[in-house]
């Protein structure tokens, strides 16, 4: 239903009306999700996202520049037929390398002193860094604070060290995991994802900008069978460029209530903490970044709990179980599952 207010100054909404009640409105994000079923990837998925991405900038905010975004991205299947043609240096098989966005500093020598820490990283977790990719972008596309705050960004690809015994999928999704924690937390480092699986495009921008600003969305060799699209309307954290959606493992529209609570929890529970199949916990903390969103430390225990040998909808339903207290025909291991 479409409304011609002609409410005056204060008509910000409809009047109330049948179940409708302004008093109930809220604002919050948008996100969408595309997937095909045919078994083969198409650009046309990446497309048929970012148009439905450009359709959610009613669920979005914008700055005091009329072009700064809170926020906008899109998270894919590794496009490894794309990569493949815009590197210079030779990609494994696909799922036997790791790659992800980087924001680094703009500042020339910063940025060469943060990416040898990231790599001397890799090396003591058995990562090979096998190189790096400058991202085109398209700066006049950004708003102004936006472009103040703007980093580098480069593409990162990993693989395994030890070539008689390769790695792949998510086993080494655990070792790029262990890398991208250290290198956030010993050298402020920031990836958007560092993944064999998915790549993530995001940034302090408008649903209208993403695809703009990045030029690798629009080639016609970027090709997927899925994505996930995320508008950002920022509710408990400033917009930045790290805080844009979608994050490593989902895309959230709306607001954690209990998020203080949430991440006490987990910082009560860290020292006991361990993991066979990821290793060392210590050098990984704090799991639930600092300063960071609701949306975020959401998703930095969800990473954790399926790198840790949970399914996905093992760990949802962990971190978001059902209200069971007061249901009478909940099965009894259900409940204590709970």
């Amino acid at each position: 239903m479409y409304f011609q207010p002609p409410y005056g100054a204060s008509g910000a909404y409809p009047p109330k009306q049948g179940l409708y009640n302004p008093a109930f409105e809220k604002d919050a994000c948008g996100l969408a999700m595309v997937a095909t079923l045919r078994g083969t990837a198409g650009h046309d998925i990446i497309a048929l996202a970012l148009h439905a991405l450009r359709n959610l900038e009613h669920r979005g905010a914008i700055g005091s520049d009329a072009g700064t975004g809170d926020g906008a991205g899109i998270l894919t299947q590794m496009p490894d037929g794309f990569l493949r043609e815009v590197t210079d240096f030779e990609l494994p098989d696909v799922g036997e390398y790791a790659a992800g966005l980087a924001f680094l500093p703009l500042q020339a020598s910063d940025r060469r002193t943060q990416k040898a820490g990231i790599e001397k990283i890799a090396r003591e977790e058995g990562l090979e860094v096998l190189g790096w990719r400058v991202v085109p972008t398209a700066n006049e596309n950004l708003g102004k604070l936006a472009d103040e705050a703007r980093p580098a960004f480069e593409q990162l690809f990993v693989a395994s060290a030890n070539h008689a015994s390769t790695m792949s999928g998510i086993a080494l999704d655990r070792v790029a995991y262990r890398l991208r924690k250290r290198a956030g937390h010993e050298l402020g480092a920031y990836f958007v994802s560092l993944s064999s699986r998915t790549l993530g495009y995001k940034g302090m921008v408008t649903t209208l900008q993403l695809e703009p600003f990045y030029p690798d969305l629009q080639d016609e060799r970027f090709a997927s069978e899925l994505a996930v699209v995320h508008s950002r309307y920022s509710t408990n954290t400033f917009p930045s460029w790290p805080l844009a959606q979608p994050l490593r493992m989902l895309a959230h529209n709306g607001e954690i209530n209990t998020v203080g609570g949430n991440r006490n929890w987990m910082r009560a529970r860290q020292s006991q903490l361990e993991s066979e199949l990821i290793g060392d916990v210590k050098p990984l903390l704090p799991i639930c970044t600092p300063g960071a969103s609701d949306s975020a430390s959401f998703d930095e225990v969800l990473e954790l709990l399926t790198l840790t040998g949970r399914s996905l909808p093992h760990a949802i339903m962990l971190i978001v179980p059902e209200a069971y207290e007061k249901q009478t025909d909940i099965t009894p291991e259900l409940r204590s599952f709970y």
